[in-house]
């Protein structure tokens, strides 16, 4: 064999590498739009939608948020979301493919609140995501997250948002009619969400910012984990897996959204 032809495996690999690079570059200026001005979308009478979904799932739940045309939807995209919707399998799609859904109108990673640079007078990411979102559906919730959470740690553009929240409803008025609502699907294993350490903090969720009757000034709703047997004939809350069915929890949401069209 001349060496002419030996080379050409190594060339086709070269441009092979080259344009998944390009492809890759193409995807990410999709998925991390920026700069974003709240604002200008104050008037277009939508419900606003901000999903935060470490799960196969979420392409499923923003699909389904989406078939309601007066919602729009924008992901928010932690490490472990990353891990997951990689284009793995047809049911775990690379992330820049949920662009194509009809009413996901971004995608926005924990680097994206620095890219491109800050500078004095611009917008900050997690502040125009706060002032945007009516709802913030958290699906899953961790321990780890609401963890932090509910002790004010903020160290990634999720926990941004939730530490920014405005909780009186009354910083954001100008934006919304209704107080916005973060809603959490906590996913947990049997021990962990047994554990003292979670009680305390489920009754921070619960008894002190979750909205009911007794607490109509709550700007949390609280999804428990499904009870369900697990293989070794016990009966686990939280067990691995666990979340909320996605159908029930968009149900939610959807139910939260239909209420609040009633009021404004």
């Amino acid at each position: 064999m001349d060496q002419s032809s030996s080379s050409l495996p190594r060339l086709f690999t070269v441009f092979s590498l080259l344009s998944l690079t390009i492809k890759i570059q193409a995807m990410d200026s999709q998925v991390s739009p920026t700069p974003f001005i709240a604002e200008q979308y104050t008037n277009d009478k939508k419900t606003h939608v901000l999903l935060a979904a470490a799960t196969i799932k979420l392409p499923d739940i923003a699909e389904a948020l989406c078939r309601n045309k007066n919602i729009s939807v924008r992901i928010l995209v932690t490490e472990t979301a990353e891990n997951l919707i990689a284009g793995q399998s047809l049911e775990q799609p690379v992330l820049g493919t949920l662009l194509h859904i009809d009413g996901v109108d971004a995608i926005y990673r924990d680097e994206d609140e620095w890219t491109p640079s800050w500078t004095r007078g611009g917008p900050v990411l997690h502040i125009e995501l706060r002032k945007w979102a009516h709802i913030l559906l958290v699906a899953p919730m961790s321990a780890n997250t609401m963890a932090k959470m509910t002790n004010g740690i903020a160290d990634n553009l999720l926990l941004s948002v939730i530490r920014a929240w405005d909780t009186t409803g009354v910083v954001d008025m100008g934006f919304k009619t209704q107080k916005p609502m973060i809603i959490a699907a906590l996913d947990m294993d049997p021990c962990t969400y047994r554990h003292p350490v979670t009680e305390k903090q489920l009754k921070v969720l619960r008894d002190q910012w979750e909205r009911s009757e007794s607490n109509p000034k709550g700007w949390v709703t609280v999804l428990p984990p499904i009870e369900k047997n697990l293989a070794c004939g016990d009966v686990g809350t939280g067990s691995a897996g666990s979340m909320m069915d996605w159908r029930d929890i968009v149900t939610v949401v959807q139910n939260y959204v239909a209420g609040s069209a009633q009021k404004s």
